[in-house]
């Protein structure tokens, strides 16, 4: 009895931890990738936005009127806030996943090592 009470130790000690560890990150991982991605995204989208109301004001300094040019500069203010934003956004979320794949790596190599 006694020796199968630590045997059964022993095999969840062994299998059970290092599934754990590598069942618990990916899915943190896979998620920060996601982020990214969506991050991408927005950038992509601010940087049409800032496009477009360049080209507005543009034609509004050409047609002289100035309320739609201080309109259109303010718009550029805040798309470029936005574009700010969501780089900053991007590099905490790739500063994450770096993050959990050192957390994996030690996890795994914590699991593998022996400890006398």
């Amino acid at each position: 009895m006694r020796h199968r009470t630590l045997l059964l130790a022993a095999v969840t000690l062994v299998l059970g931890l290092p599934a754990y560890a590598a069942a618990q990150q990916p899915a943190d991982t896979t998620k920060d990738h996601h982020e990214i991605r969506r991050d991408r995204r927005d950038l992509r989208h601010d940087r049409r936005d800032i496009r477009q109301d360049r080209q507005q004001r543009r034609q509004d300094v050409k047609s002289g009127d100035s309320a739609a040019v201080r309109r259109d500069t303010r718009d550029l203010r805040g798309d470029r806030r936005d574009v700010r934003g969501d780089r900053r956004d991007k590099r905490s979320d790739r500063r994450d996943i770096r993050h959990d794949r050192r957390d994996v790596r030690r996890d795994r190599k914590d699991s593998t090592s022996r400890k006398p």
